[in-house]
């Protein structure tokens, strides 16, 4: 493949993705990654700021569409509804490639510096669904609990879906996650099985 292919970013993360797993985060260089790809370390700078940014790189269309997923919900819904909403959006896109969704997961999980920045943008996911509650007319400090709540939610409900790799349906999982969150609050949870 020449440097003059279309889709370099995507060829950069599938080169990126493959060499972190045989290799390890840590081991691999920009240059190596441009290389498995086919391209210059020129062309790597050109579409990441770095090795890390590969991994990170996805999180504007998900913005997005939690955005359009905000503004689909019913007006005067409930805050914790909203943002059940969003993270079904957002759930929806990560299933669409399970395999690269997992691999992704477990570089980041194997590094403490992956893993901080994780928590970095999780931190500014809620910060932007906290924003667009309070443009929806919700109130401090509903706006922020429900957005950190929400995130809160994600992360257990994307850690049983990581945990089940059968189970394919990540919007499903997060959906029952807020039901139980509910029932906790409420003290009705369902009995165990």
């Amino acid at each position: 493949m020449g440097r003059w292919e279309p889709n370099a970013r995507g060829r950069l993360a599938q080169a990126a993705m493959t060499l972190y797993a045989e290799q390890g985060f840590e081991q691999t260089t920009a240059a190596e990654i441009a290389r498995r790809a086919g391209l210059t370390e020129r062309t790597f700078f050109r579409h990441f700021a770095d090795k890390r940014e590969v991994l990170f790189y996805g999180t504007e269309p998900m913005r997005d569409l939690m955005l359009r997923a905000v503004a689909d919900a019913p007006s005067g819904a409930p805050a914790l509804d909203t943002v059940g909403l969003i993270l079904r959006a957002a759930g929806t896109i990560l299933q669409e490639d399970p395999a690269l969704t997992r691999a992704r997961h477990q570089i980041v999980s194997a590094n403490a510096e992956l893993r901080e920045r994780e928590l970095v943008k999780l931190d500014q996911i809620a910060a932007g669904i906290a924003a667009v509650l309070r443009e929806r007319g919700v109130a401090e400090p509903t706006a922020s609990l429900a957005a950190e709540t929400g995130i809160a939610v994600y992360k257990v409900a994307f850690a049983r879906w990581i945990s089940e790799p059968g189970h394919p349906d990540l919007p499903h999982i997060i959906q029952e996650s807020m039901a139980d969150l509910r029932g906790l609050l409420t003290g009705h949870l369902p009995s165990p099985a």
